[in-house]
């Protein structure tokens, strides 16, 4: 694991066991009373917001990129400042990875990521308060779902282009439903690291019905998949998503 995940590891999870031992922000105090530390917890340790751990895959071989076509390992978020190790995608599904049915011989590394729900009202009211603040603005462009922690300090352009190719690699996913897309992809540069935000179409209409709402994405070399309870996701009495 790599300075950086490491760092990022230990503020993250130090942070989040301190803040479950206290009663929740969002349950006990309206948002013009939450402080630093209520906010964060919000943003950290909340229904809205989980510290969660990425698969790092195995960078592709020279041999396999020619086959591929292509020449040069790939560039831009996840791969750049992404450890190079890790195993194959394909060899994470692979039979001969498992002994007596669920339990697999290889763990693949991670790095530490914060998923968000940036279009939920107490996230929004949450990084206002933060004194890291938030993302302006995407939150109103449907549901909004971000994720915080790659590395990213030396990335530079536009956010749509530098999360073009991220687009296709995430969903939405519910029981009995067809897998949301999201509408775009964007990449923003922070003073910690990149931040992905992936927006999605308030036509899904995500309800309490669905129960839960998975989301899942590949970031380069990084994959991660969240589960969500839309039953804990209530917010003075109103699904907030």
């Amino acid at each position: 694991m790599s300075k950086f995940a490491i760092r990022w590891l230990l503020l993250l999870s130090g942070f989040a066991a301190f803040l479950w031992a206290a009663d929740p922000a969002w349950k006990t105090k309206p948002p013009a009373q939450w402080n630093d530390v209520d906010s964060k917890q919000v943003l950290s340790a909340s229904p809205w917001a989980k510290i969660v751990k990425g698969s790092i895959y195995r960078a592709p071989t020279e041999d396999q990129l020619r086959d591929g076509g292509k020449m040069g390992q790939p560039q831009g978020v996840g791969y750049q400042g992404i450890p190079n190790n890790g195993p194959k995608f394909d060899d994470l599904v692979s039979k001969d990875l498992f002994k007596g049915g669920a339990n697999p011989t290889y763990v693949p590394p991670t790095i530490p990521l914060n998923v968000r729900w940036e279009s939920a009202f107490p996230v929004r009211m949450a990084e206002l308060k933060s004194a890291d603040g938030g993302l302006d603005g995407v939150a109103e462009k449907g549901y909004a779902v971000s994720v915080w922690g790659l590395p990213g300090g030396f990335f530079d352009g536009d956010p749509r282009k530098l999360g073009q190719p991220l687009k296709e690699q995430a969903f939405l996913k519910r029981d009995g439903k067809k897998d949301v897309a999201p509408l775009s992809a964007e990449v923003y540069v922070r003073a910690e690291g990149a931040v992905v935000v992936y927006i999605f179409p308030l036509s899904a209409e995500i309800s309490k019905k669905d129960l839960f709402v998975t989301f899942q994405a590949r970031i380069g070399r990084v994959g991660l998949s969240v589960p969500f309870n839309l039953a804990e996701m209530d917010y003075q009495g109103k699904l907030e998503l």
